[in-house]
């Protein structure tokens, strides 16, 4: 009975610090303190991630159009997320390798975007050639209607009396 009693003390005490640390403030660890502005990265991150997933859920042949705006977004978000980092790396303790890869990972959204970009002007350009040449030709003297000839032109039908 004296054991039970002794983990339901423990169990309390540790419940109570649980519930009281937040309310301690910085003055609780070191670790506490230096957390209190490198939570912002967790915000990049989290961005990023509903970026990449709204960027998978496109399929395997995306629209140039729709890839290319996800992509700038995502180079808008690792740009933004790099300064950050730089300027709060040796602060939030930020490894090395962690910088590395996301600096990586960032040059290879940013050429994909490119590509994905210069797909989607290209596309761009050819639906308005398309479109122009459609208009030429209805607005051209030779275009023929079914039943007519190039010479007189559509087959007419007599008026009044034959």
């Amino acid at each position: 009975m004296k054991r039970l009693d002794g983990l339901r003390v423990r169990h309390l005490a540790l419940f109570a610090g649980l519930m009281l640390a937040p309310f301690m403030g910085p003055a609780v660890s070191p670790a506490a303190a230096q957390a209190s502005g490198c939570e912002q990265i967790k915000t990049f991150l989290d961005q990023r991630k509903a970026l990449v997933e709204r960027l998978n859920k496109l399929g395997k042949k995306p629209d140039a159009k729709s890839a290319c705006s996800l992509l700038t977004n995502l180079a808008s978000n690792g740009s933004t997320t790099l300064k950050w980092v730089d300027s709060n790396k040796d602060w939030c303790q930020i490894p090395d390798e962690f910088v590395n890869g996301f600096k990586a990972d960032n040059s290879r959204v940013t050429k994909f975007r490119g590509q994905a970009c210069n797909a989607a002007a290209q596309q761009a350009t050819m639906q308005k050639r398309a479109q122009q040449q459609q208009q030429q030709q209805s607005n051209s003297p030779f275009n023929v209607a079914p039943g007519g000839d190039v010479l007189t032109g559509p087959m007419r039908i007599p008026q009044g009396a034959l």
